[in-house]
Formats: structure tokens, C-alpha cells, sequence
């Protein structure tokens, strides 16, 4: 049991250094992190908006960071290395804080989602989905639900793996309202999804279909040995007993026009 506890602990710690990171790093535009654990160290990407306001002046906040992650969460050697969002709008955590900033300044929601996804669909994703739920009517109002969505979207399965997924609440004056956003990356292969190929066939079969001669049972068949020159001699047999296509009634023809050309002349 220790050894399944050590998965469910490392899980749970990457968690928790996710939703850290998060939090500290949110207004330089935290989009994502990946954490790799190796022999030697803790490799700890982060993708974020602005990288500047990651690392600070001289270095100092991505070290406070790193100190802080070391002294919490109990990683060896942690090194975190920042990487610039190369396309905002493929992003579901930056899509989703973008809509939430649009209803805490009490923008039409509808036509928020609306133009949200059609930004994520122009980026080139295959398919989109954004719900919005909760206190969307006014104050006192029962909560409701908003979707909107766009191409292909798996929801179950060994698929929905590929999607990526952000969740992100907004809290204005009427309640709490949750924005979920849900992209499929451009390039995304799916398995059920996939073009079919042609089929190989092998080689003996492929080989079987081009011959006509369908040897007898109980007879040898062309091969290496005396039933190899059996199989030739009585191939060759069968093929001058076959009759062959006539000619004759062409040539008859011909000599028939021959007389009808001296008249003439």
C-alpha cells in the first residue's frame, strides 16, 4: 500500500503546486504549468502572458517562488522555467478570465460567449464549448445556465483526455457565476477519429489471387523437386489440348475485299 500512497501523495502535491502558482502568478497571465520530477531535480515550466513579471527585477520573484514551492511542498530542487503564450485564444484559462472580467464589468454575457468562441474558432481549434452557470439573471433571480459551443467536442472516453479544460469564477454583485471553457487544440488526433488505410494484403495471398490455375486436390502442386516438373509437364499438356481463339474467320475477310477493289480499278 506504501507504494500506490507515494502516486496518490505526488499527485496531490502537484496539485496543490498548480493551484499555487496560480494564484501568485495571476496577473502576469498564468495559463498552465507542467511538472516533471527527476533523479537530480524538479523541472516546473510555466507558461504565462507576460514571463517578466514571472521572473522580476534581477530574478528575484521567480527565486522566491522557487524558495517558497521548496519550503511548502517539499520538492527537491525546484527549478521553474517560464515560457511565453503563443496564442492567447487557445488557451481555456485565459479565454475563461477574460469572460470573467467582461461580466464583473457587467457586459452582456450572451454576447460575451459568443464572440469568445468565435475568436477560439477563428485560432484554428477543431471544436469549442463555453457554459456559464449560476446567478446570471438579476439579484434574487434563480441561477440559470448558458452554452455555446462549436465543431467536434468529445465529452466521454479515452478521447475527452485530449481536450483542454479551465474553470474560472467571476463574483459580481448578483452571485457567483462559473465560466468552464473547454478547447480541442488544433492538430489533435483522435483514435476514433483517425482515416482508415487500405489494407496489405501478405504475399501469398496477394500472389494466390493472380494465378488462374486452380491446382486439382490430391495432385502436386509447380514446386522445387520431380512434383515441381510434374506440375510443369502436366500444365504445359493442358494448355496445347485447350483450343485456341480462331483467326481464319478475319482472313477470309480481307481476301473478299480484294476482288471488290480489282472491279473497281
Amino acid at each position: 500500500m506504501a507504494i500506490e500512497r507515494k502516486f496518490i501523495d505526488d499527485s496531490i502535491n502537484r496539485y496543490l503546486v498548480s493551484k499555487f502558482l496560480e494564484k501568485e502568478l495571476d496577473r502576469a497571465g498564468f495559463s498552465k504549468v507542467d511538472i516533471q520530477r527527476t533523479p537530480m531535480v524538479t523541472r516546473i515550466s510555466v507558461e504565462a502572458m507576460n514571463p517578466g513579471r514571472v521572473i522580476g527585477r534581477k530574478g528575484k520573484t521567480i527565486k522566491d517562488l522557487t524558495d517558497a514551492i521548496h519550503n511548502s511542498f517539499k520538492l527537491d530542487n525546484p527549478q521553474i522555467s517560464v515560457v511565453e503564450v503563443r496564442e492567447p485564444n487557445l488557451e481555456p484559462r485565459l479565454i475563461a478570465k477574460r469572460i470573467v472580467k467582461f461580466i464583473e464589468m457587467g457586459k452582456n454575457l450572451r454576447r460575451m460567449l459568443h464572440m469568445s468562441l468565435k475568436m477560439v474558432m477563428d485560432s484554428g481549434a477543431l471544436g469549442a464549448e463555453i457554459v456559464a452557470s449560476g446567478k446570471i439573471s438579476a439579484k434574487g433571480g434563480r441561477a440559470r445556465r448558458l452554452r455555446v459551443s462549436a465543431g467536434y467536442l468529445p465529452k466521454a472516453g479515452e478521447p475527452a483526455r485530449y481536450v483542454s479544460k479551465a474553470h474560472v469564477t467571476a463574483y459580481p454583485k448578483a452571485g457567483a457565476i462559473g465560466v468552464l471553457v473547454c478547447i480541442v487544440q488544433p492538430g489533435t488526433v483522435f483514435p476514433d477519429k483517425q482515416t482508415l488505410k487500405p489494407v496489405e494484403l501478405p504475399n501469398i495471398i496477394a500472389e494466390a489471387g493472380l494465378d488462374e490455375t486452380v491446382p486439382v486436390v490430391g495432385e502436386p502442386v509447380g514446386g522445387p523437386g520431380e512434383a515441381g516438373e510434374a506440375g510443369e509437364a502436366r500444365r504445359k499438356k493442358s494448355e496445347k489440348g485447350a483450343p485456341k481463339p480462331r483467326k481464319k474467320e478475319e482472313k477470309p475477310k480481307e481476301k473478299a475485299k480484294e476482288p471488290e477493289a480489282k472491279a473497281e480499278a
